[in-house]
């Protein structure tokens, strides 16, 4: 795999699953924040699934686009778009009603010193998203950073364990889920907390960051000690299919990859295959931000691209100095500062 295309041609491939649930999901899907990292595959990945399934379903994306190139990327696959700002309100209220809507906007990095924004984003919007769309099918994308810190030998940390937010991007988060779960408990919305672990591609994520570090004889920092991680396509996927399981009460779902990895044995591994030796700083700590997605497994299987596919493809893709997109993950931050 060499070039984006390529890339997003695999990553937007839908399995048979995808293509049979496709059918079953009643009506058409907007996605909401379609622009940031994940959005434009998945919507990529449910146009070609609803075409293979042999439907008329229209797939719309919301977003303020200030990439142009990307919406008319976006249209050329055959999506829907519009330029839509959710924080306003005349805005919002011109959005088509739907049936089926997956929620991606939120804000994250630039936390620090821009809080009101954050939490404007991040619950003051999710509530008037979730007034309009009260009686719609609602995916939302969430966090596992709003779990406590967890031991890394013995963690358990399901979706019946009680956050413990740490730093106001962490808490605000939380604020969206309860904001969403409220507007459910109220008007019987079927909704599906989508609890995310890092997704990783080959122009970004946790994988990428730490096989750039050790190819560029760059430290790499162990103290957050452990991590999580899962295909994008396969998260994509799992989200359009979790269209299918919104309740009321809530439904909340840890989603990531069935292995708790080692950062210290990642960099090895990358190490092994740049046929260097990986610079390693830090001690790691008895504790991590790591979660368990064995519910997720259960409904859609392992996901398909596995962990050694992702570390070969990374590792060929930084050796052929492919595409990146410079947006850090931050995944060693322990005190909740982004």
């Amino acid at each position: 795999m060499q070039t984006v295309e390529q890339l997003e041609e695999f990553m937007t491939n839908p399995s048979a699953a995808l293509v049979e649930d496709m059918k079953k999901i009643d009506g058409d899907i907007l996605i909401l924040g379609i622009a940031g990292k994940m959005g434009p595959t998945l919507a990529k990945m449910a146009k070609r699934a609803a075409m293979e399934a042999g439907i008329e379903k229209r797939i719309i994306g919301a977003a303020r686009f200030s990439n142009k190139e990307l919406k008319e990327e976006l249209e050329q696959a055959g999506i829907e778009t519009i330029t839509c700002d959710l924080l306003d309100e005349a805005q919002l209220a011109q959005l088509p009603n739907v049936n089926n809507v997956i929620f991606m906007a939120g804000y994250k990095f630039g936390t620090v010193n821009n809080e009101h924004v954050t939490w404007a984003m991040n619950t003051y919007m999710p509530g008037r998203v979730a007034d309009k769309y009260k009686n719609s099918n609602i995916v939302v994308f969430s966090s596992g950073n709003i779990y406590p810190f967890s031991p890394v030998t013995a963690s358990n940390c399901s979706e019946d364990i009680v956050p413990e937010p740490v730093g106001e991007y962490a808490m605000s988060t939380l604020g969206r889920e309860r904001i969403f779960t409220n507007f459910s408990n109220r008007f019987h919305t079927k909704m599906l907390m989508f609890r995310l672990n890092y997704a990783n591609e080959l122009r970004y994520g946790v994988l990428l960051e730490i096989a750039k570090s050790v190819y560029n004889g760059e430290p790499v920092d162990v103290t957050m000690g452990s991590v999580n991680v899962i295909w994008q396509g396969d998260a994509n996927e799992y989200a359009i299919r979790s269209l299918l399981h919104c309740e009321s009460p809530v439904k909340i779902l840890n989603v990531t990859g069935p292995e708790t990895l080692s950062v210290r044995w990642l960099a090895n591994q990358f190490a092994k295959r740049f046929n260097k030796e990986a610079k390693i700083v830090g001690e790691e700590q008895p504790t991590a931000l790591i979660n368990t997605a064995y519910q997720a497994h259960k409904l859609f299987g392992y996901p398909r691209v596995t962990l050694e596919q992702m570390l070969d493809l990374v590792a060929n893709w930084v050796q052929a100095d492919g595409e990146t997109i410079n947006k850090p993950t931050h995944f060693q931050e322990r005190k909740g500062a982004f």
